[in-house]
């Protein structure tokens, strides 16, 4: 199985992980910055800055699109529950 890192910049760790897991997940596991409330990419609330590595993340989904738009999220933006990590990529709480 492919592996990829993420960086979480606000408590400045680094994580090995499988290709497909979501940021949240492992946002969890190791005590990042980043909050959540449905985990269902409906509230917004795990919205997060990606850093580096943008393209290395899956497409936003219809509906991740939709809630980005009604929060005013910037173009780096996106749902820690809804993208999942596909390669490196370094990630902040919005």
């Amino acid at each position: 199985m492919a592996k990829a890192k993420i960086t979480f910049s606000d408590i400045g760790q680094t994580v090995n992980v499988p290709a497909g897991t979501r940021v949240i997940e492992v946002s969890e596991k190791i005590g990042a910055g980043i909050i959540y409330g449905c985990r269902e990419g409906d509230c917004g609330t795990c919205m997060m800055h990606v850093e580096e590595g943008w393209n290395n993340l899956t497409e936003p989904s219809v509906l991740e699109e939709k809630v980005l738009r009604e929060n005013m999220a910037s173009r780096h933006d996106r749902l820690a529950c809804q993208a999942q990590i596909l390669g490196d990529c370094c990630v902040k709480p919005a």
